[in-house]
């Protein structure tokens, strides 16, 4: 049986792992940023550099996912997508094109004066994703918690503990998309609450760690 070391190989072979360690890292250093700067400036601008590069390692780690995001949407199988389906690949699609202009403008290879117009696109795109993401998940557990109801006999057992199993999966990424729509809010439409230092990195941790557990091997 993997023991821990084996397991977190398995995790950290998977891009979405190596995204969520690395988010784990951007959101920490943005809190110790916070915490330090008035006390240890040094140490705050460590962190706040740390902060900086995580965000664009993720980036360029995401290049290419908007073309994951068409092929699924391309490649889908049984009967035409729902409109909440659509939804959802367009917002991500979006998402991860934007992203990918915003990273280039970031590092100089854009102008830069794109950034603002393809971070508040991205994060347009990425927030109508996440609440169709929502939408869909609630549905679903709904439907499980239905369907649990209707077995209801011991020797189905089995079954229910699957249907238990995906729902706590399903409530883990409703905690990681509930969260990232924080962080999409602040960008779309800036306020002191979605905008403070605590909220931004609170909602990133939670997306993070949703995430190590979702992809947990």
């Amino acid at each position: 049986m993997n023991d821990g070391v084996d397991k977190l190989v398995i995790f950290l072979g998977k891009r979405a792992g190596i995204d969520k360690l690395v988010k784990t890292i951007q959101y920490a250093s943005k809190l110790t940023h916070w915490h330090l700067r008035n006390t240890r400036s040094d140490l705050a601008d460590r962190a706040k550099k740390w902060e900086l590069s995580s965000g664009l390692a993720r980036k360029a780690y995401r290049t290419g996912q908007f073309v994951a995001a068409f092929n699924d949407l391309r490649r889908r199988n049984g009967p035409p997508p729902s409109a909440l389906s659509v939804a959802a690949n367009a917002g991500q699609m979006a998402y991860y094109f934007f992203d990918h202009v915003l990273w280039l403008a970031r590092i100089g290879v854009l102008d830069g004066k794109r950034a603002a117009s393809a971070s508040f696109v991205s994060a347009f795109g990425e927030a109508i994703w996440y609440v169709c993401n929502l939408i869909a998940d609630a549905k679903a557990i709904a439907a499980g918690i239905r369907a649990e109801r209707e077995i209801g006999a011991s020797e189905k057992k089995g079954e229910i503990e699957k249907i238990r199993a995906g729902r706590t999966m399903r409530l883990m990424g409703m905690a990681a998309d509930s969260a990232d729509f924080v962080i999409a809010a602040a960008e779309i439409h800036p306020n002191p609450f979605c905008n403070h230092v605590i909220t931004l990195g609170i909602s990133g941790l939670i997306s993070a760690w949703a995430g190590w557990y979702r992809n947990w091997p």
